[in-house]
């Protein structure tokens, strides 16, 4: 048993880090081997119940002597792992990985699915379409005159074949929805169109190429400019606060009329003034209007029979308005310094 004793403790101190590929999973199955509950050391002081009483003291030292050095070769071990991750300032691959941190949806995403939840209650579905339209989608059907300023190549990404623009391009607007909804479907229609747009724009703090846009089609019969205006004003309490006022601005759409533009009250001042409402107690949020009676006949509606109203906004901007973001860019950057402020908002 001495002998046996002598070798284990050779075995110990010859033992190095390096004999480790993988130095956590090492250091854990050396410590099993001696002084695990069925480990060598453990399995000696069993035995030890059988030596010689003249025998004893010497073997009994011995076995001391075995599981301090292992106590002692461990403690080394890991302290050598801890100061050599601290000196290179690096994570040890090798090392359990803790999950305790999670993701957070995009705050665009935030805002976009909070817009469709207000309209969904009052109704309203969700619909989608391409992004890659025709000019009759995005244009021709909408009412937009061949002379629409829209229509050049300064506002919309055209789409190449042989080198040449054709009939094809990034949309613009999510009105292209409402017109594929139109063209299947018969009144009543109640849907809302979330998604992504693209106009030829340098991108700067308040313009980018890529943004979202949301937006709302009612038709039906005996549909009125009351019902937009209180649609309007729901949308608006829910979206800022039950104080938030409105008010509607008369401004031209080439696929509705009349036509208007929706401010609300500025909810960081309170309708009082302030540098976000540059002082006008006012902050411009969406666009809106009743459906050109032109847009229904294009669609195979009769614009006798119905009416309906359509109303469109940013999601970008609704996100900047709420949470007071200035710069644009910041949605696109995926800075984790700026995604990370709106964990708690899901």
């Amino acid at each position: 048993m001495k002998n046996k004793i002598e070798n284990y403790l050779k075995e110990i101190n010859e033992t190095s880090i390096d004999n480790f590929p993988n130095k956590i999973d090492g250091i854990e199955q050396f410590r099993i081997k001696f002084l695990g509950k069925k480990g060598v050391i453990g399995e000696l002081f069993e035995c030890f119940k059988t030596v010689p009483n003249e025998e004893k003291r010497e073997i009994g030292q011995l076995l001391n002597q075995l599981k301090t050095a292992a106590q002692s070769k461990i403690e080394e071990f890991k302290n050598f792992v801890e100061e050599q991750t601290d000196e290179n300032n690096c994570l040890d691959l090798t090392m359990p990985t803790d999950f305790s941190e999670i993701g957070s949806r995009h705050v665009l995403s935030v805002i976009q699915n909070e817009i469709i939840d207000i309209f969904a209650r009052i109704g309203f579905t969700v619909a989608e379409a391409p992004e890659i339209e025709d000019d009759w989608h995005i244009f021709s059907a909408l009412n937009f005159p061949p002379e629409h300023p829209a229509r050049d190549m300064q506002d919309t990404f055209f789409i190449e074949k042989n080198g040449q623009h054709g009939d094809a391009a990034l949309r613009t607007h999510t009105s292209s929805v409402q017109v594929r909804v139109m063209e299947k479907n018969t009144p009543p229609i109640r849907i809302i169109a979330p998604g992504r747009v693209f106009r030829n724009e340098a991108i700067s703090a308040r313009a980018h190429c890529i943004f979202h846009q949301v937006e709302a089609l009612y038709i039906d019969k005996k549909v009125s400019f009351a019902d937009l205006k209180q649609t309007l004003l729901y949308f608006a309490k829910e979206m800022f606060g039950e104080e938030t006022q409105i008010r509607l601005r008369p401004s031209y759409f080439p696929f509705t009329g009349p036509s208007a533009e929706m401010d609300i009250s500025c909810n960081i001042c309170g309708g009082k003034g302030c540098n976000i409402c540059k002082h006008t107690g006012w902050l411009e949020i969406l666009g809106c209007g009743m459906v050109d009676p032109n847009v229904l006949e294009a669609n195979g509606i009769d614009s006798k029979q119905y009416s309906g109203f359509a109303l469109g906004m940013g999601v970008e901007r609704m996100a900047m308005l709420k949470y007071q973001i200035r710069d644009l860019r910041l949605y696109f950057e995926n800075d984790l310094r700026f995604l990370k402020q709106f964990e708690s908002i899901l």
